[in-house]
């Protein structure tokens, strides 16, 4: 007897292909009329970001959330992509999206496997990085969140870091000395005080 679950889990993942298929016949829509496509949670799970992409090169915002995916890959083309959601995912690495660097504004990725931002930094119109729940552990990844000028607003939440330091109750002047242009940190508006202002 196999548990209906692991079936499921050894079936060959859904192509890209095959879930914009599945999305057009729910939708009645075509793809290519379309500037915002959500291929979410398909079953079975989406486990490559593979070829097929191509067809939603003219999208604005593309959902890939909730499947199987481990690496960011195809993203040649998209030439107006400011959204990307890749939450509740397998991904460890941010690698793959310099293709969408001159686009992207919002990059969502928190319920993944990722440890380092290595990479991030030319993401030069990110405004918003949904990152929570992740695996990041050291302060020196900031460093590299340093590059992306515009970021505002940081979620952040859930990783080994923020936990660390929200016990040590740190985390908020940490995250500031660092990132001093943000804005929102974990849905929380950073309240910056004027108090004796430091001219030197």
């Amino acid at each position: 007897f196999i548990y209906p679950w692991k079936r499921a889990m050894a079936a060959k993942g859904t192509t890209i292909k095959d879930a914009i298929t599945k999305w057009e016949e729910k939708n009645q829509k075509k793809v290519t009329d379309e500037k915002t496509v959500k291929l979410i949670a398909m079953l079975p799970p989406i486990d490559k970001m593979d070829a097929g992409l191509a067809v939603l090169a003219h999208v604005d915002f593309l959902a890939l959330s909730t499947n199987c995916i481990e690496k960011i890959a195809n993203l040649n083309g998209f030439r107006n992509l400011k959204i990307l959601s890749l939450a509740r995912n397998n991904i460890k690495s941010i690698a793959g999206l310099e293709a969408v660097a001159d686009t992207l504004e919002q990059l969502w990725l928190s319920y993944n496997q990722i440890e380092k931002l290595k990479g991030i930094s030319v993401m030069k119109k990110l405004k918003i990085l949904y990152m929570s729940n992740n695996k990041v552990k050291d302060w020196k990844e900031f460093e590299d969140l340093k590059g992306c000028a515009l970021l505002d607003d940081l979620l952040f939440a859930g990783n080994p870091l923020q936990e660390k330091h929200a016990a040590d109750g740190d985390y908020l002047p940490q995250v500031t000395s660092r990132l001093p242009t943000l804005k929102k940190l974990d849905g929380v508006p950073i309240v910056v005080s004027d108090a004796g202002g430091d001219d030197s």
